[in-house]
């Protein structure tokens, strides 16, 4: 498992960093794809593999309204992806009126297609206006790396030195100590990555930053956890060898990504 793990990362690590270097259509289409995957695997989690669901009009809109909204998001700004929110809220309503009689568990399917849109591609969609900013291609570089040292720094210390239990309703195996070793390998990465690539941010806002988007990315990995647990089901997926699925690799990153804006565009 760790072998697969550190392969995986290791072969999709350089393209990643070449995809966000180049911005433009190639980062938002690498965009495109994670987001289509992340939305099939949680189609997949929330209807339990019902391909009655998972295949119905209203899901599938769903794709296309993803790709809507981060195309929205790259041409127009984030005002634009409220209004696509908006649009598929009115869209799935006027389907269901035709689909009911048919499928008297349309309302199910609306509440997680809903759900869905709101979880990942809005959150994506703050990749992209991260991108566009200034400095933005550092602070997408700095933002994966402290995410992923969080999530490595809790593995890793919840597996050797894991004693206490965080959350086991939620997720049985996340301890208080692998959640205490993801904050410090958030800390330990953001500083270093603020005080070599990003000097004139001030320092204690940042620590601030890292401590606020590791808190939202474990909350994120605990989500998700959620999601799978109430459909018993153990990995998202299995399309990253090592590491499940996309969704089980991004999830504390989609919640980190609005705080990140959030302190990037308005706080530092």
């Amino acid at each position: 498992m760790h072998l697969k793990r550190w392969i995986t990362s290791l072969v999709a690590l350089p393209i990643l960093i070449f995809l966000i270097y180049l911005g433009g259509i190639p980062f938002l289409s690498l965009i495109c794809l994670a987001c289509v995957c992340s939305l099939w695997e949680y189609y997949r989690i929330v209807f339990n593999a019902d391909s009655r669901l998972t295949s119905s009009s209203i899901a599938v809109w769903g794709y296309l309204a993803s790709l809507l909204m981060l195309g929205a998001a790259y041409r127009y700004g984030l005002s634009s992806v409220a209004l696509v929110m908006a649009f598929n809220i009115l869209i799935v309503g006027l389907f269901s009126v035709f689909i009911y009689k048919s499928n008297p568990r349309v309302g199910e399917i609306i509440q997680r297609q809903i759900q869905g849109i709101a979880y990942i591609p809005l959150l994506f969609s703050f990749l992209i206006l991260i991108r566009h900013e200034p400095d933005g291609m550092t602070w997408i570089y700095l933002l994966l790396a402290v995410i992923f040292a969080g999530d490595t720094g809790a593995y890793y210390v919840g597996t050797y030195l894991g004693r206490h239990k965080l959350n086991p309703a939620v997720s049985p195996g996340k301890t208080v100590e692998g959640a205490l070793g993801g904050l410090a390998g958030n800390l330990i990465i953001g500083v270093g990555g603020i005080l070599i690539f990003l000097p004139a941010v001030s320092l204690p806002v940042g620590i601030l930053f890292f401590v606020a988007a590791g808190t939202a990315g474990q909350i994120g990995d605990l989500f998700e956890s959620e999601l799978k647990r109430s459909s018993s089901i153990k990995d998202s997926s299995s399309l990253l060898p090592g590491h499940g699925g996309f969704l089980d690799r991004i999830d504390a990153l989609l919640f980190a990504t609005p705080v990140a804006y959030l302190f990037i565009v308005y706080i530092f």
